[in-house]
């Protein structure tokens, strides 16, 4: 069952980041994208994968912060602007340091600066297409323990991070749990972004009829190290673009109509139609 949302109606906005080496300038990038986001009208911002370090299994040791001290100014940032400015964060991701170990990890801050959830990403991008890319975050990363959705004074919200999206069980089980939207903070490659970006985001919400948040970096000036795709879009509840953008730095705008949702699903009973005789979603951590 789908709680009723906090507000029938909010504006999201997706920040496109340009991220450098520099930790304290990409900090300070954020912030000011928060800020302008919130003059603009947003009630949620949402940032890009990794952005407060390059996208590197070389700089993930190096750039990682324990978000559960005070010792993490990018998290401390988040939360000072979401409260100064009352807006909702879901802040991308940052390399965490957690007792020994590394983690990719996306903070969602309420309005009023409360860390209200954190998720780690569940699904690590090892990867080996010959002659075109290579990486494997488990080189030195550790994988999440599974899908988490917050209430936040937005909405319910269900977290994934980049490759995680290409399992279409983890947005199904957000859905299940009641969320409104699924936000995705990613930062695909120039090799599988063209042909795979656009497609798993807008069927993530197509498969759920549910909105569906995916947010890039910007695409790097300099040829060398990783190139992202770029390229943040909003989607509705019935697969439609609400906004999108190139690979440029910017910021990008949606208006979410959250009865678009019902009327989505009222048209298309999909819930009603499933078919529990021959096939089930099993949510393990539900279980527990």
């Amino acid at each position: 069952t789908v709680p009723k949302p906090p507000r029938k109606s909010i504006t999201a906005a997706l920040c496109q980041l340009d991220v450098g080496s520099d930790k304290s300038t990409n900090i300070a990038n954020a912030e000011k994208a928060i800020q302008e986001a919130s003059k603009n009208g947003a009630d949620l911002v949402v940032l890009p994968e990794m952005w407060n370090c390059p996208y590197s299994n070389d700089s993930f040791p190096v750039y990682a912060e324990d978000i559960s001290k005070d010792e993490s100014p990018s998290a401390q940032m988040l939360s000072r602007v979401a409260e100064q400015e009352g807006v909702v964060v879901v802040g991308g991701s940052i390399p965490e340091r957690k007792e020994g170990k590394l983690y990719n990890t996306c903070c969602i801050v309420d309005s009023n600066g409360q860390i209200v959830g954190k998720h780690r990403k569940t699904h690590l991008f090892d990867i080996n297409i010959p002659g075109k890319i290579s990486f494997q975050e488990s080189k030195t990363l550790t994988a999440g323990e599974g899908a988490t959705v917050v209430d936040t004074r937005v909405g319910r919200l269900g977290i994934g991070i980049c490759f995680d999206v290409r399992f279409p069980e983890l947005a199904m089980v957000s859905a299940s749990r009641g969320a409104h939207m699924l936000v995705y903070p990613g930062a695909f490659n120039t090799v599988t972004g063209p042909l795979h970006w656009e497609l798993l985001h807008r069927a993530r919400a197509v498969d759920n009829q549910i909105f569906m948040l995916c947010c890039s970096p910007s695409r790097s000036p300099s040829p060398e190290g990783y190139q992202a795709w770029g390229h943040s879009t909003a989607f509705g509840p019935f697969g439609e673009i609400l906004s999108t953008c190139d690979h440029e730095p910017t910021i990008i705008y949606a208006n979410i109509d959250y009865d678009q949702i019902t009327e989505r699903r009222t048209n298309m009973p999909l819930s009603q139609q499933r078919r529990g005789d021959v096939y089930t979603l099993v949510d393990n951590q539900s279980l527990q």
